[in-house]
């Protein structure tokens, strides 16, 4: 068995025209949008292709157009014979990506219930009253001090520890406005805030993440047959309902990237493949542990790259 792990990207990977290279050389990419398709009542591959852009960017769309699209790259993969992997991983939305793929959640239940997540999230803080933004430059603690003298009785958190010197913040647009000022007098390379619409795994998002447990405890979950790691606590679960409870936690605790990325390393892994589409976890994978051969399947030929490096390893 080779020693590679599949991490899976979340929002903010997504793109107009993404995997269209992939499809074109296997049909097995249109047929797992179709499935997708058929679970929202809605045409994902065309929204996913000719937009509009808007639309592709809306929460409740983007989280199933994602799951899909690393679940149509899994699903080439095993097609074209690629190593099985000794772990899973998913950054935020990917999580659910990595449990489907890893056989935890049913392709369908996933699509809708990432749907729903989309939803709740975009309820819990109405759109422009939250924000996020990327600290570059600050080592972890220090953002988190920004963070407490930014706050002045609001919401504003380090949520996304995504390499070492690259933090993401997110809660209310005020005291994120604040934190993002303070992080620059601080020493900041770069501080700014991000197009998204909601101010995801901060406190804002308790809300959602109690209708998410609620959802979450009708939905049939089975341990997966390849071990995948939490965002939460970067540990893998015991049982279904632990599955469940990490996920609904995730979305108001912080997603503890490095950590993840880290136990993999020492797990043995040599080589992560991020399951397209996008760059964004290759990238961070470099910057966390540079032993890491880190590859993303994204058209053709990466798909080509990634299976020989996997076989190499």
């Amino acid at each position: 068995m080779s020693k590679t792990a599949f991490v899976f990207p979340g929002q903010g990977s997504q793109s107009l025209g993404m995997l269209a290279d992939l499809a074109a050389a296997h049909p097995l990419v249109q047929r797992t949008f179709a499935e997708a398709s058929d679970a929202l009542e809605l045409d994902l591959w065309t929204l996913v292709q000719d937009g509009p852009e808007d639309e592709l960017n809306r929460t409740d769309l983007t989280q199933p157009a994602m799951l899909t699209a690393g679940v149509a790259v899994w699903r080439v993969w095993q097609d074209q014979g690629g190593a099985t992997p000794l772990w899973m991983a998913g950054h935020s939305l990917g999580e659910y990506t990595a449990l489907v793929c890893a056989e935890a959640l049913s392709f369908a239940d996933a699509v809708k219930l990432v749907a729903e997540r989309g939803r709740f999230m975009q309820d819990a803080v109405p759109t422009g009253e939250g924000a996020m933004a990327a600290i570059l430059g600050l080592d972890d603690d220090t953002v988190r001090q920004v963070c407490a003298a930014a706050a002045n009785g609001e919401v504003v958190d380090a949520v996304n520890f995504n390499a070492p010197g690259q933090v993401v913040i997110a809660g209310g647009a005020a005291a994120v406005e604040r934190a993002v000022a303070a992080a620059r007098e601080a020493g900041a390379k770069r501080a700014v805030t991000l197009p998204v619409s909601v101010p995801s795994h901060c406190e804002l998002m308790r809300p959602a993440s109690e209708r998410l447990a609620e959802r979450l405890a009708s939905v049939q979950i089975a341990m997966p047959v390849t071990p995948v790691l939490h965002n939460v606590d970067a540990a893998t679960a015991k049982d279904p309902d632990a599955i469940r409870d990490r996920l609904a936690r995730q979305l108001h605790c912080p997603v503890r990237w490095v950590e993840t990325v880290q136990n993999l390393a020492k797990n043995q892994i040599g080589t992560l493949i991020e399951c397209g589409p996008g760059k964004v976890l290759s990238g961070l994978g470099k910057r966390i542990d540079r032993s890491l051969n880190s590859l993303p399947i994204v058209d053709s030929a990466s798909l080509e790259k990634a299976l020989q490096g996997a076989a190499n390893d």
